[in-house]
């Protein structure tokens, strides 16, 4: 018996050395765009057919009661720092609310300090131009499209889904093939080459789909063309070619041998979009979809399959959790290190084990504030297990009523009292750095030339995609504030096209056309008109400028109209070691002149350091 215990606590110690020496899980996490709760087979749509993603839920665990923003550019927010979206700056998707505040850490600069490789994918929507950019925010590969959408104004002009201009490290490049088919080939090329070297890897998959336009593959709407209940058939193509993508990267996983130690992640950005088109379709039961303040706007389906970590098994995990948890959680289940920065989320990993034995009843807040200047009490939701209290006002038995029908705030003020008191504590803290504009960089060594688009004007009201400069709508007066980075001489390049159409301010292109005469350049107390000169593509000023923060506020004049620009082109005096990429300007590093990136530009960053 004592030979044979002997040899069994060997083989013990053995299996436990083993277990000690597992390496840290890759994480491959997938984040669709406009895509809800109700727009998957497993969670009962009866026209949308994803069976590569029903069977991961089938083996997974999936969060039942996850939330988000109602928009897509808060809730990446809030999910890659694990802080509220209201707190880090990002409480809108155009206007200059889009762009992440520098002193914030993201999940990708976290995995890629704890010895990562990390690269994104798709949609980043958190700022087109360094510091901002995913290649600023701790992503060593970045393949990616500017903006919130495929066609918005900052995007590449003429992008349309099938054969597009995306950026690779900061330079545009041609894709052959459907977007989403692009993200995915992508991110499976990235995650060959880490399963070849042997390096951990988060790969942050992010499409655009099914986001509007709804443009796909003629073979993957036309079988959803005059199906009962279903008004937008390429909305419902987008779905299934996605799934068909995650098909594809399922296997890849399985065939590197990596899928056991991947922790694979499926959710999605807000609530649903064109899946609720024209009023037809199906929302689980739920009230509103994107953009609104009830749970069909904010929750979203969270699917997570770890076989090797014990996550598996088509578990159902019902208490509320959010995006800010999702950080927390992976720096606890991938062993992290992160000091100094403080979460409005918390670890799930005692709910996703399932040994929560006595977990709080928290209250979370999400809201679609889309101003420029947030409002208190504008669109949200103060959420606990049971209760959501909606704009401050209405109060919903999640429970009883999920479909929020009957308000319940005169049968408990005392909850609604309670929940009144935890958004006051979330608005004091968010609201306490409102007042902070994230300045758009120009005269960084990394950018010489940074494309300043009306997306970003900081009014009510902007052109924020390539239809509506098209057509020539929201000619009005915008501006733009800017941190000059160091002193020297600027030009700024006044457009109604961007660089790459280049065309004629005045040129109507097919579409709407303007005559405008004179252009004027407004900046800190400059003050200077030029004439246009008939078939100018641009016109530009030459002016000298002190570091530090500036509006910029040019014009454009004639026909009886004044309009901003919608887009202009910032140049610093280039610096040796600097190439720029032929049409869009995009700066480029060339190693081979020996010029290093400068240091952190916010030298009181807080919290985590690389």
């Amino acid at each position: 018996m004592g030979k044979a215990f002997s040899v069994l606590l060997a083989g013990w110690v053995a299996v436990l050395g083993l277990q000690a020496e597992e390496p840290r899980p890759n994480v491959v996490f997938v984040i669709t765009d406009d895509q809800g709760y109700g727009d998957l087979g497993c969670s009962g749509n009866p026209a949308i057919q994803t069976p590569c993603i029903d069977r991961l839920a089938k083996e997974g665990v999936r969060l039942e009661n996850y939330h988000v923003d109602p928009t897509c550019a808060p809730s990446r927010a809030a999910l890659l720092t694990g802080r509220y979206s209201d707190r880090v700056g990002v409480w809108h998707t155009v206007q200059g609310r889009n762009l992440l505040r520098r002193r914030e850490t993201t999940m990708a600069e976290i995995f890629r300090a704890n010895g990562y490789a990390t690269g994104l994918f798709g949609k980043w929507h958190l700022g087109d131009a360094y510091p901002y950019r995913p290649d600023d925010r701790g992503f060593d590969r970045a393949v990616w499209h500017a903006a919130g959408g495929v066609g918005q104004a900052p995007d590449y002009w003429g992008n349309d889904y099938f054969d597009d201009t995306y950026f690779r490290d900061g330079k545009p490049e041609r894709f052959e093939g459907y977007c989403t088919d692009v993200w995915f080939r992508e991110g499976i090329r990235f995650i060959r080459e880490c399963a070849a070297s042997g390096k951990p890897f988060f790969a942050y998959i992010a499409p655009n789909a099914p986001h509007g336009p709804l443009y796909c593959p003629a073979e993957y709407a036309r079988p959803f063309k005059g199906k009962p209940g279903v008004s937008t058939p390429e909305f419902y193509g987008m779905v299934r070619n996605i799934d068909d993508n995650m098909a594809r990267l399922v296997k890849v996983l399985d065939e590197l041998g990596v899928a056991r130690n991947t922790m694979l992640v499926f959710t999605t950005d807000n609530g649903t979009a064109g899946g609720l088109a024209g009023g037809r379709g199906f929302n689980a039961g739920m009230r509103g979809m994107k953009g609104s303040e009830y749970d069909g706007g904010h929750r979203v389906p969270f699917i997570v399959r770890w076989p090797a970590g014990g996550l598996e098994g088509g578990r159902r995990v019902e208490r509320l959790t959010a995006h800010v948890d999702i950080l927390p959680t992976f720096i606890d289940l991938c062993g992290l290190e992160a000091p100094g920065i403080e979460f409005d989320g918390t670890s799930l990993r005692p709910l996703l084990e399932d040994e929560a034995k006595e977990w709080p009843d928290r209250a979370l807040v999400v809201e679609s504030q889309r101003v420029v200047d947030p409002v208190k009490w504008r669109h949200c939701a103060v959420m606990t297990d049971r209760w959501r209290l909606v704009n401050g006002e209405e109060l919903y038995d999640m429970g009883a009523d999920p479909g929020q029908k009957d308000d319940q705030s005169g049968r408990y003020p005392e909850v609604v009292q309670k929940l009144r008191a935890a958004y006051e504590g979330f608005w004091a803290g968010v609201s306490a750095d409102h007042g902070l504009d994230s300045h758009l960089l120009i005269g960084a060594d990394m950018a010489p030339v940074v494309k300043l688009s009306s997306h970003d004007w900081l009014v009510e009201g902007v052109p924020w995609n390539q239809p509506q400069i098209m057509h020539g709508l929201f000619a009005k007066e915008g501006r733009w504030t800017l941190e000059v980075a160091q002193d020297g001489v600027y030009e700024f390049s006044l457009r109604r096209w961007p660089a790459e159409l280049d065309k004629p301010i005045n040129d109507a292109n097919g579409y709407h056309g303007f005559d405008f005469t004179e252009a004027r350049l407004r900046i800190g107390e400059l003050d200077e008109t030029k004439p246009i000169p008939r078939g100018a593509r641009e016109v530009t000023f030459r002016v000298p400028l002190r570091k530090g923060v500036a509006t910029l506020s040019p014009l454009f004049t004639g026909g009886g109209v004044s309009a901003t620009p919608y887009y202009v082109y910032a140049t610093h005096r280039p610096q040796p070691g600097w190439q720029t990429s032929e049409g869009m300007g995009i700066p480029r590093y060339d190693p081979r002149l020996g010029r290093k990136p400068p240091q952190e530009l916010e030298q009181d960053r807080p919290g985590f350091k690389q």
